[in-house]
């Protein structure tokens, strides 16, 4: 029996980097996948037919991590799809690529709402 058979992970930002490398293992050890996605359906898509074809499940739901509803959406649609959620992993993250004193307050506010509110608020559905 796999490490992690019957059980429901969700990864904030696993359409690439970290996060697919993430979905990917956790498949690969039995879990049951649902990644979240901002902008790249495409990016999403090629993860979740990837860890189809090993044999394992997963869908994609498109949320972006500092939109609180969209992440309840999509922890409720986990529930409903796959019937329970045992483990979150918060990849979901961003950075302002360019000088600090270049960064403006709008730009800092995003980083914020992604990195720390797109945590708690994900955090506290689960």
């Amino acid at each position: 029996m796999s490490k992690l058979a019957k059980k429901v992970a969700l990864i904030t930002g696993g359409s690439r980097g970290i996060g697919a490398a993430i979905a990917k293992r956790l498949a690969a050890d039995g879990a049951s996948i649902v990644i979240t996605y901002a902008k790249d359906a495409s990016a999403a898509s090629n993860v979740v037919n990837e860890i189809q074809q090993g044999g394992g499940k997963a869908i994609a739901v498109q949320a972006d991590a500092a939109d609180a509803e969209a992440v309840k959406d999509a922890v409720e649609k986990a529930v409903a799809t796959f019937g329970r959620l045992d483990v979150l992993v918060n990849n979901a993250g961003t950075a302002i690529p360019k000088p600090f004193e270049e960064t403006t307050l709008e730009e800092m506010d995003r980083v914020l709402d992604i990195n720390i509110r797109g945590v708690f608020a994900t955090t506290h559905l689960r």
